[in-house]
């Protein structure tokens, strides 16, 4: 066997029902069922699918969706207020996803929601319209927080270096930003929209409406890791204090506890489909999709707000062999809107496809010229997916293959 890096299965696997891999960090890597399948009516004891698609099996006929609904409903009625102040707080950027779970949370179950975001590294001028969008159609209050961007910066290009994870402190502060700004204002409840377990994390998270408290930890901030090192060691080189990190650091589960504040998730209560959110939020917050196509996939309408967001998709394809279009089609195959070899064709396509377009800007944002890109990218191909092809690089295991 040739060696894994990260901690992967060294034999590549994909599901035989939509076209993700068993290359997926926190997926069940052999694709085995599971206890939870059990409460399933179909797909348990089928192997060879992944625990997303076997989940999708359990959304579409086990679970009670109208009971799921009156879940929601008493969980809303004992927050919701009538003197004028926030009930909620839905964290988000105005993409489809955040704009659905705050119009649907503020039109039809009548709370009066405070909108909060943690803003992209850059925004794209379509992601800025559909911002704009969300609070001037849909009808929104929102505070938009814009990190230290020095410190913001430097923590992506070490993310980058170190981990080959460009997204890593922004995907930090947006878990953090919806429970600490409903701390400072009294809100007892925060909405995000689905849980990312629906995608293949832990699968077990589907099976509670509410986000693990395990993130919000107590410890000393200065052990904390952002970007692969420790703060204690950033701040030693003196350019930060730990106060510049105060937005990084999570408030504590007890502190969350004590002001009665729950995290939920609203894909728990209502049939999640990106798809509908997206037609949702087009007809309701005036929601664009993009003119052109995203580079590395087919679709026009999902993550198009930061102009990172290729080369966090593009770090996925180098570590996991899985690019943005593998996501997408994923997804639209389990929820029916196209066939798997309709999905495998898409991936062929543009899975591998570099984004170019941002290329410069990202280079100059986190401080790294065309070859030191090239050498931090190829020091995380791990040899059991990669191998070198004339002056590049294949993957040696593809689901078109």
């Amino acid at each position: 066997m040739t060696e894994a890096f990260f901690g992967l299965p060294e034999t590549v696997v994909f599901c035989k029902r939509c076209v993700i891999s068993n290359q997926r960090p926190s997926s069940t890597v052999e694709f085995k069922h599971t206890a939870q399948d059990k409460k399933a009516t179909i797909g348990f004891g089928e192997d060879g699918v992944c625990d997303a698609c076997r989940y999708h099996d359990l959304k579409e006929k086990d679970i009670d969706w109208s009971k799921r609904d009156r879940e929601l409903e008493t969980l809303l009625a004992k927050h919701r207020r009538n003197d004028g102040g926030y009930d909620i707080v839905v964290p988000g950027s105005g993409g489809k996803d955040s704009a659905y779970t705050s119009h649907v949370l503020k039109y039809k179950y009548g709370m009066n929601p405070l909108t909060v975001t943690w803003a992209p590294h850059k925004y794209t001028e379509i992601g800025w319209k559909n911002f704009e969008n969300w609070l001037h159609v849909g009808g929104h209050d929102n505070l938009l927080f814009t990190p230290n961007g020095k410190l913001h910066r430097y923590l992506t290009r070490l993310a980058f270096i170190n981990l080959l994870h460009p997204f890593q402190p922004f995907i930090v502060g947006q878990r953090i930003i919806g429970p600490a700004l409903a701390r400072k204002f009294g809100v007892k409840l925060v909405m995000y929209g689905e849980n990312q377990a629906e995608y293949g994390n832990n699968p077990n998270e589907n099976y509670k409406p509410t986000m693990d408290r395990k993130f919000f930890s107590a410890g000393d901030p200065t052990e904390m890791t952002l970007g692969g090192v420790p703060v204690r060691d950033i701040i030693k080189e003196g350019n930060f204090t730990l106060n510049d990190f105060a937005p990084y650091i999570p408030p504590s589960a007890d502190d969350l506890e004590k002001s009665g504040v729950e995290v939920h998730y609203l894909g728990y209560y209502l049939k999640w489909d990106p798809q509908e959110c997206y037609y949702y939020a087009a007809e309701h917050t005036g929601f664009k999709a993009n003119t052109e196509r995203t580079e590395g996939s087919y679709s026009k309408y999902s993550s198009i707000d930061d102009r990172i967001d290729p080369f966090h998709y593009y770090t996925t394809l180098i570590k996991f062999g899985i690019g943005r279009a593998t996501y997408d089609a994923a997804q639209e195959i389990r929820n029916d809107k196209i066939t798997r070899e309709e999905g495998v064709a898409l991936v062929k396509k543009y899975d591998q496809e570099f984004p170019a377009k941002y290329y410069p800007e990202f280079l100059d944002y986190i401080g790294l010229n065309e070859q030191e890109f090239a050498a931090t990218v190829d020091k995380f191909r791990s040899p059991h997916l990669w191998e070198q092809s004339g002056n590049g690089w294949r993957l040696k295991h593809t689901v078109f293959d």
